[in-house]
C-alpha cells in the first residue's frame, strides 16, 4: 500500500501544503505574504495572523491537486521548528487539529532536515538524481550556514556552523545597507549579474576548522560605502551592480572555502547545497564549477525547492515515518531545535 504524506509548512511568512506519494511529488501549494515587505523584513504578529487566514485554502488546495481526499492520507507531516514560533504554532495547532479530525498520525520534521532532504524529493517525468550517502550538503539560509555530513536520511553530523550570523543575513543586511529593498537576496543576485565582481575586495575572516564567520564582513562592508560615500555621493548609486557583484563574490569565497576544505578532510565527493541561499546563481554556479574542478557530483535542488515548502517537509516526514517514527498531540512547536 502506498505512503501518502501531507507535508505542511509554517515556520516563517511562507504558509505551504504538499502531498508526496512514496517519494513522488503530487502536489505543492505555496501562499506568500507580501505585507512584509513594506516593513524590510518580517513582522512575526503579521506572519502568524496571515498563515491563519492561508492555512485552510492552501491544504485544501494541496489535496485537491494531488487528486487526493484526507482519507487517502497515510500521515500528516509538519514542521516543529525551527522558526517564528507564532508562526508555527499555526502549523502546529492546525495540524493536531487537523489529525483529530480525520484519526491520521502525524510527524514533526526539524525545517533545517527539510532542505537538508530537499534532493530527495521525486517527480513524474524528471530524472531524479539523488546523492549517495554520506553526502556534504552547505546548507545556507537567513537563519543558517552549516556544512552538514549526511550519513543516512535520519543521521546528521554538523561539521562546521556560523559562530555569528548567517550567510542569507549578509546578503539582506548588504541590501538593506544599499537601500536596494527586502528581500535584499534575490535583488544582489540580480544586479551583481551585471556587475564586475573583482572590482572591489571585503576583508574575509579567518576562523579555524570549518566554522564560518560573517558579521566582519558586514562590517567591512558598511566602512567601505560610508567612506565611499563621504568622498562621492553618487558613488554607490553609480556602482551598485560592481558593489553587489563584489560582494557577492566574497561571500561564495568565504562559503566555498570551508566547504572544500571539508570535502578533502572527509574524502567525500557527493555534495549538494539546501537553504534559501541555494537559489543564488552566483553560488549554484560555482557549486558546479568546483564540482568540475575536483570531482564532485554535485545536487542542485530545483528553485522551487530552495525556499521553504512544504515538499521539503513532507519527504523528510516520509523518511521518519518509515523508521517508525510518530508524534503525539500534545507536541509543541520550538523556535529553536539543537538537533536535527
Amino acid at each position: 500500500m502506498a505512503d501518502i504524506i501531507l507535508g505542511i509548512e509554517s515556520s516563517c511568512d511562507d504558509t505551504s501544503a504538499a502531498v508526496i506519494k512514496d517519494g513522488y511529488l503530487l502536489s505543492n501549494v505555496l501562499a506568500s505574504q507580501e505585507v512584509h515587505r513594506a516593513y524590510g523584513g518580517v513582522i512575526p504578529e503579521l506572519a502568524s495572523r496571515a498563515h491563519q487566514l492561508n492555512i485552510v485554502p492552501v491544504v485544501s488546495q494541496a489535496l485537491d491537486q494531488a487528486g487526493i481526499t484526507a482519507d487517502d492520507l497515510t500521515a500528516i507531516a509538519f514542521t516543529r521548528g525551527p522558526g517564528l514560533l507564532g508562526s508555527l504554532l499555526v502549523g502546529t495547532s492546525f495540524t493536531k487539529g487537523f489529525a483529530l479530525a480525520t484519526g491520521k498520525p502525524i510527524v514533526e520534521v526539524n525545517h533545517l532536515q527539510g532542505h537538508i532532504m530537499a534532493n530527495f524529493i521525486k517527480q513524474y517525468g524528471k530524472e531524479n538524481r539523488q546523492p549517495e550517502f554520506p553526502y556534504l550538503c552547505l546548507l545556507v539560509s537567513g537563519g543558517n550556514s552549516q556544512i552538514v555530513k549526511v550519513n543516512d536520511p535520519l543521521e546528521y553530523e554538523i561539521l562546521g556552523q556560523t559562530i555569528d550570523d548567517a550567510v542569507g543575513e549578509a546578503f539582506d543586511k548588504c541590501a538593506k545597507m544599499m537601500g536596494l529593498g527586502y528581500p535584499g537576496g534575490p535583488i544582489v543576485d540580480r544586479l551583481a549579474k551585471e556587475g564586475d565582481p573583482e572590482r572591489f575586495h571585503f576583508s574575509k575572516p579567518h576562523i579555524p576548522g570549518f566554522d564560518y564567520s560573517f558579521s566582519g564582513i558586514k562590517t567591512s562592508l558598511l566602512y567601505f560605502v560610508r567612506d565611499r560615500m563621504a568622498e562621492d555621493p553618487q558613488f554607490m548609486e553609480k556602482n551598485k551592480e560592481d558593489i553587489c557583484a563584489s560582494f557577492q563574490k566574497a561571500l561564495i569565497d568565504i562559503l566555498m572555502d570551508k566547504l572544500v576544505k571539508a570535502a578533502k578532510a572527509t574524502g567525500i565527493k557527493e555534495v549538494t547545497i539546501g537553504g534559501g541561499v541555494s537559489a543564488n546563481s552566483g553560488l549554484r554556479n560555482r557549486m558546479v564549477e568546483e564540482g568540475k574542478k575536483r570531482g564532485w557530483n554535485v545536487y542542485l535542488p530545483e528553485f522551487k525547492f530552495t525556499t521553504d515548502n512544504a515538499a521539503m517537509i513532507a519527504i523528510a516526514g516520509w523518511f521518519h515515518y518509515l523508521n517508525g517514527e510518530r508524534s503525539s498531540l500534545d507536541v509543541a512547536p520550538v523556535s529553536r531545535l539543537a538537533e536535527f
